[in-house]
């Protein structure tokens, strides 16, 4: 199977950079669309092989006119919170999904790669992990040449996830933390991107579902004390039950910037871990073996250092 041009929707966001970074090391040409076509070149720009184009995906002739040309398309289009209009569950996973499936068909396109979620399926208890399970069943009825991937949490250094709980260490004396033994396997953004790039070929991957999960299981209160601990903010972590999990979830749903709510809660209901071992022979990344990267540099001595030497750059002679 020959394969030069690429199509990764969704390809300026989080994992999308780190896939296009990818695609492009092994000489893919890549096209990116987005309706910010300025905000996404910050990231992309310096990727030689990829062109990032305006267009709204989720206008079909849009999305037809993108596809058309590429060998491949892939899904990475989704949303942690259910919003309004393109922003919601329905519109930005199962609709979408839709709209890829009949972009392809209209332009000859057979390879399709689509990210989904760990617990995705229509008995799951929330709205997300629903709408993923019934983007998937588009996606296997599909006829095409797909490949699915269903990543645990992803962490990597501009995740919301462990960063988030940085950021709330370092503000806050004491954690109140909801769902504190939810257990998740978290995979590491860079093994992500890779098992993408990796499956483009693969023949053995065309119709089949890969769970992507890293090598170890952690539950979340041992995540926000191991995250205390590398940035130097240790805090009394107060695990709360599961009816103030639930509270606090709805109180912070409403707070702007929504950084959780209940149907976050909801999903932390079942644990994201898979037995499933990590495909095309790749070695998941351990988490201690990266994440001090960069969460150790929001430590205060971190921090102040960086101070005195910007503060030593400004100075004259």
């Amino acid at each position: 199977m020959i394969i030069n041009d690429v199509c990764v929707l969704g390809g300026s966001g989080f994992v999308g950079v780190h896939v296009c970074n990818q695609l492009t090391a092994r000489g893919y040409r890549v096209t990116v669309p987005t309706r910010d076509r300025e905000r996404a070149k910050v990231d992309l720009i310096t990727l030689p092989t990829v062109d990032v184009v305006t267009a709204d995906i989720h206008d079909p002739e849009a999305l037809r006119k993108v596809l058309r040309g590429c060998d491949v398309a892939i899904n990475l289009v989704g949303v942690l919170h259910n919003g309004r209009g393109k922003a919601s569950f329905q519109q930005a996973h199962v609709e979408v999904a839709r709209k890829v499936v009949d972009a392809c068909r209209r332009n000859g396109i057979r390879r399709l790669v689509h990210m989904s979620a760990l617990n995705a399926g229509l008995g799951a208890p929330s709205k997300y992990l629903k709408s993923k399970g019934e983007a998937e069943d588009v996606i296997r009825q599909s006829g095409l040449d797909f490949t699915i991937f269903r990543p645990s949490v992803i962490f990597g250094r501009e995740d919301r996830f462990l960063n988030l709980f940085a950021g709330l260490l370092a503000w806050f004396p004491i954690i109140p933390l909801g769902s504190p033994n939810a257990r998740f396997k978290p995979v590491y953004v860079v093994d992500v991107a890779t098992a993408f790039a990796e499956s483009l070929t693969r023949l053995e991957s065309f119709g089949r579902t890969y769970d992507l999960v890293g090598p170890k299981v952690y539950g979340l209160r041992e995540l926000v004390k191991y995250v205390g601990e590398l940035t130097g903010h240790r805090r009394p972590i107060l695990p709360l039950g599961d009816g103030l999990s639930r509270l606090q979830a709805s109180i912070m749903g409403l707070l702007p910037g929504k950084m959780l709510t209940v149907d976050n809660y909801l999903s932390m209901k079942l644990d994201s871990v898979s037995q499933q071992a990590f495909p095309f022979g790749i070695s998941p990344t351990p988490l201690e073996a990266v994440a001090s990267f960069w969460l150790a540099n929001q430590t205060p001595r971190a921090r102040y250092q960086t101070f005195r030497d910007r503060s030593h750059g400004n100075r004259t002679t």
